[in-house]
């Protein structure tokens, strides 16, 4: 995901994030990462080096959080790697396909992912030149909202009313099912911890956007 708007402006970033909304912004970037790519041995000893979560009481985070980095301190990366294509990479038909518009329609490529483009649209942003991943793949929709809360090269981070408008409309109508599907299935070892993790993660996310109160635009 990219700036499409703002790209090669030289517009400077904003001032650094609250420790909050940067906590936020990297638990997206890196849910990214493992939902588009499985994670190289680095990533993994980081994972496994990594600080407990202390998340205010949210202990299904907490407890989630802790499985992970349990998990990246036993597994391989070769065979994560391995996982990954059986679950997510395939010749024909692949076992899991974390898109939006599957989710919702049951197709590929179908009408919510034409309503996000259009959203991203009104954002400024676009899918980068190379990718092979839809833009409704889970995985770009966690980069997406990391790209709206952190900003980047050219864009200002956006706030809690355009992060709110593209994650209920997005995000929160199938991620459940979705991360369900990667958990129960019968090829997902190291996938269905990080599976676990993403689900608490982003039912925290889905709650506070609940109660907040806003009729901002998208795009605001």
């Amino acid at each position: 995901m990219h700036d499409d708007a703002g790209a090669g402006t030289g517009i400077a970033t904003s001032a650094p994030l609250a420790d909050e909304d940067q906590a936020r912004a990297d638990f997206y970037g890196l849910f990214a990462h493992l939902l588009l790519a499985p994670p190289d041995a680095a990533l993994l000893g980081a994972l496994a080096a990594a600080d407990p979560v202390a998340a205010a009481g949210e202990f299904a985070l907490e407890d989630a959080w802790l499985k992970l980095t349990q998990a990246a301190s036993v597994v391989d990366a070769a065979l994560v790697a391995d996982e990954f294509s059986a679950l997510f990479i395939s010749t024909g038909t692949p076992l899991l396909n974390p898109y939006g518009s599957f989710y919702l329609t049951g197709h590929l490529n179908d009408a919510p992912l034409a309503a996000l483009r259009q959203d991203l649209a009104h954002l400024g942003l676009a899918r980068a030149p190379g990718v092979g991943e839809f833009e409704d793949h889970l995985g770009a929709l966690c980069e997406t909202m990391r790209v709206l809360i952190q900003g980047g090269p050219g864009m200002r981070p956006r706030g809690l009313a355009a992060q709110k408008a593209l994650f209920e409309a997005h995000i929160r109508p199938w991620y459940a099912a979705c991360l369900a599907d990667v958990a129960h299935a019968a090829d997902a070892n190291f996938y269905r911890v990080v599976a676990g993790v993403v689900d608490a993660f982003l039912s925290i996310e889905a709650q506070a956007f609940a109660v907040l109160d806003t009729t901002d635009p998208i795009a605001a």
